[in-house]
Formats: C-alpha cells, structure tokens, sequence
C-alpha cells in the first residue's frame, strides 16, 4: 500500500519537531511542548530536547462540563458529542499560543501529538453483545477531534494512542512509560519515574535495563481525590491545596486512612489501571459525608487524603517494586510535584537510600514531562514504529500507536 508523501519524507529526515498535548484527570487544562526529536540511521531516537512549553488552563465552565461527561450519572450523549469536537477548539487555541511563544511558524511543525481527554477508562474486559454470543472487550474513551484540530492549524495531527493497545489486548495505560525509557533511563541507577496526576502511575526502570525489562502501573490515586475534596469543602472557591499548604494545617485521621488503604486495586498485581470512574467525584463526595459524621475538620480530611496519596504510593514500591529491583532515585512529575506535603510524606515512608527529586531537577518542568511523551509516542507512529511497552500494559505484542490525520 502506498504511504502518503508527506509520511515517507517525515521517515527519511533525522530532524524532527512535533507539538505534545497533554490533558489529563485532572481537568485542569492542557499542557503544550515543543520537542525536537533527532533520529539515527535506523530511525531510532537518539535526543528528545524540550524547546517550549506553555499551558492553557480550562475555563470553570468547560472543566465542569467535561467533569459531568466522566460520570454515568450526569453524562449526556449530546454533550459528549458536542465536546468532543469543542475541545479541538481549546487544542487549536493552545497550539496557536506554543507557536507564537517559541517564535515559529506552523510550516515548522511537522505533527502534533494529541492524547484528548480521558472520560472513561475500563479496566480489565466489560461484557458485550458479539456478533456470535456474549464477548468481552477492553475500551477506554478519549475525547477530542483530529480532524478539527488539522483543519485548525494546518498541521498533521496523531491522536487515539490508547485503542491499539487496547486491540492487542492491553490495558491502554500507562502509555507514558515508552518515553520515561527513552528520557530517563540510566546505566547505573535504578529510577522510579512517578507522575502524579489526577491519578498516579509509577515507571520502573531498573539500572542498564532493555526496554523489555521496563514496568508500570498506576498505582492508585494522585491529585484527583485532593482536588476534589477541596473543591467540595469551598464550595468550588478553590480548585486545588497549592503547594500542600492546607494539608499541613490538618492531622492525618488514621482510622479513615486505615480503611481506605483496604481498597483490593492496592493489592493487585500489575499490569493494572484505574482512573475517575473510581476515585471521582462520587467517591470524594461518600468521603467528605463519613468525615462530617466522624467530626473529622476540613484540615484533617485533606491531609488524610493527601496522605492516602503518598502511601498507596509508597505501598505499591514496597509490594510490587522493591523486592525485586534495587531504586536509588524517585523522579516525580505532574501537579503533585508541586506539593510539598505529598513529597514530604512520600520520602517518609520510603527506605533509606531512596531520594525523591522532580524532573524540574533534570531540566524538564515538572507539568511538562506528560506532553514530551506524547510528542514522542507520536514520532514513533510516524515513523511506523511500536511504542506501547507489553511488558507494562499486558498487551500480546508490540504495536504502533495511534490514528494520524493529515
């Protein structure tokens, strides 16, 4: 089958320039980084620089607009329709802005790299009418319309990374871990590369380790439930605790957080995923109605979820990490970085010998890393190549991801 000119051109160069979106659980808005990515030879990476990055926050109205679409009890099939191609919008819009803040023009782009955002995430299999009987399926659904956003910008837009993982019978997540591979990985050190998003996942990387040897998971909660007691307890006054400054106000309910860590996902073994449809809003709301009964303060509720952060964290090295892979460095990425509570009480429970740092300490902000790998994710599409890691997500091979729109 012929290939597009375009795509066969993009393979035979060794300098490539992409835009990464990121829009994660969150719903705070979209991260934007301009990567130059140069290729050997044989079309392998052999540098993936940051040279720009911005970020658009979502207006109050769209973030609860979308919020309502990740919940079965207020999701509507016309608004998802509807913010299906109104989120292109926002990417068109954030594009726009990363182009004219790194002083290029958009012909010196050669694709953007879209995730859209996540509004159900099934893990494991869901049953499903098949055309012969009763079947099971994997599914996951981003949002987000490609062909608007080319339309938009005029440039080749990669996106739907998720489903071919999915195809070949993984769980679609974590993704992110191909890029940790290539950004972070380190002869002599063992690394834990740990973004804390909405929710929190973990890329092992064990020192001099092949990309075969390469594990991750989620594991479990990050910012989401933080988040959204805060919104809950002010009233939607305020989105987030900004720097884990409230958290260190309060005193961690030990009852509370002793039961929420009886949660089974802790205790499975990876590969595994989870996402809003089970730490959101309902969840924070059931929270906030035992804290009332209990006479649990506002303090003490948010620096118990915080705390409950940081433990399903460092719970998940200890179970499933530690008895097998020898870690020096623990690189935290995402909006948790940003709160020094959670980095403070994860560094607590971890053994001696385990430092926790943020990317921001290797050159890379903190919000930015997420971007980058899905700007290098894309390349790889672009370039034919497999980028879902099988030893991470359970899938039965190697497979290139995403659809690409010209």
């Amino acid at each position: 089958m012929n290939q597009p000119a375009s795509l066969l051109d993009y393979r035979r160069k060794s300098d490539h320039l992409l835009i990464g979106l990121m829009s994660g659980t969150s719903l705070d808005g979209i991260d934007a980084a301009l990567v130059a990515i140069r290729t050997n030879a044989s079309g392998e990476i052999e540098q993936a620089v940051l040279r720009e990055f911005t970020y658009l926050p979502y207006s109050d109205e769209v973030r609860d607009y979308v919020l309502n679409l990740c919940s079965v009890e207020s999701a509507r099939i016309d608004q998802l329709t509807t913010a299906h191609y109104g989120l292109s919008e926002w990417y068109a819009c954030v594009v726009e802005q990363l182009i004219q803040k790194a002083a290029i023009h958009a012909s010196d782009v050669d694709a953007i790299c879209m995730h859209g955002q996540t509004v159900w995430h099934i893990a494991g299999r869901t049953p499903f009418p098949g055309p012969t009987g009763p079947t099971e399926v994997r599914a996951s659904l981003q949002i987000g319309d490609l062909s608007l956003l080319a339309e938009r910008t005029g440039i080749p837009v990669v996106g739907n990374f998720r489903a071919r993982d999915l195809a070949a019978d993984g769980e679609g997540a974590p993704l992110v871990p191909y890029a940790d591979y290539i950004l972070f990985r380190d002869p002599q050190k063992g690394r834990l590369l740990q973004n804390i998003g909405g929710i929190a996942n973990v890329t092992i990387l064990p020192a001099g380790a092949d990309i075969e040897k390469v594990v991750a998971f989620d594991t479990g909660p990050g910012n989401m439930i933080i988040d959204q007691i805060v919104h809950l307890v002010t009233d939607g006054r305020m989105r987030y605790d900004e720097g884990g400054k409230w958290a260190a106000t309060g005193q961690v309910c030990k009852e509370m957080l002793d039961r929420l860590l009886q949660d089974p996902y802790y205790q499975l073994q990876p590969p595994k995923s989870t996402g809003r449809e089970v730490y959101g809003k309902a969840f924070a709301q059931e929270l906030m109605a035992q804290a009332k009964q209990q006479g649990i303060s506002d303090a003490d509720l948010i620096a118990t979820v915080t705390a409950l952060t940081a433990s399903t964290i460092a719970q998940a090295y200890i179970q499933h990490v530690l008895p097998h892979t020898k870690v020096e460095e623990v690189i935290v990425s995402g909006g948790g970085a940003h709160n020094q509570t959670l980095l403070r009480m994860l560094q607590e429970q971890l053994p001696a010998g385990m430092k926790v740092m943020t990317t921001q300490q290797f050159g890379m902000p903190d919000d930015a890393k997420e971007a980058v790998a899905f700007a290098i994710l894309g390349h790889e599409t672009l370039m034919g190549r497999p980028s879902n890691v099988p030893s991470v997500t359970g899938a039965k091979r190697a497979v290139p991801l995403g659809n690409i729109c010209f």
